[in-house]
């Protein structure tokens, strides 16, 4: 099995500098999966932007959880969904929600769970979303700058996803009790 470094501010690439930076500032330290990408200037300028347009998408911090607990999901994420429940739970998302959504379940709230299924689809379908699918989730109340940004979320996560499973992310110490494995019977509805 190949061993990729986990860098520091100090041992980083000089070009990865500045990200780990960013990242400490935004987390209060450097995320494992930040470390690792460093190995990559331009994976971890590219993902820390994709990271920010998405915070200023129009959907709701619930909603951009939504997307990326989602994708987490269906792409077997250990490390990210421990780390995006964390994130939800900070955010005082619904514990409910944040239960169906590790469990690969139907949502409690109809919008959400509208999102959901979309986002489900998105990533299932690598982006062969049907007309109807896209109608249903208009018609849940969501609009096309939405279809749109939940792509932009999606593409986030693939980034941090296949890193994670690439480099075998450890979990950091802020995902104590969110740690995850996807359920055996999961997967097979949405």
């Amino acid at each position: 099995m190949s061993t990729f470094n986990s860098y520091t501010i100090e041992t980083a690439p000089a070009a990865s500098k500045a990200g780990l930076e960013d990242a400490k500032k935004t987390f209060g330290f450097v995320p494992n999966l930040q470390s690792h990408m460093a190995e990559s200037p331009e994976l971890l300028a590219g993902y820390s932007a994709l990271w920010d347009l998405f915070a200023k998408s129009t959907l709701t911090p619930h909603e951009q959880q939504v997307v990326y607990l989602t994708s987490n999901f269906e792409n077997n994420c250990h490390y990210c969904m421990a780390g995006h429940s964390a994130l939800a739970k900070m955010i005082k998302m619904d514990a409910g929600v944040i239960a169906a959504l590790r469990e690969g379940k139907p949502l409690p709230d109809a919008k959400l769970e509208a999102l959901h299924r979309f986002a489900t689809i998105v990533v299932r379908e690598r982006g062969f979303a049907s007309d109807a699918d896209v109608d249903a989730f208009l018609a849940a109340g969501y609009t096309r700058q939405n279809v749109l940004e939940v792509i932009l979320g999606v593409a986030t996560k693939v980034m941090s996803n296949y890193t994670n499973h690439i480099v075998h992310t450890q979990y950091d110490p802020f995902m104590k009790g969110n740690e995850w494995t996807k359920p055996v019977d999961a997967g097979a509805a949405a």
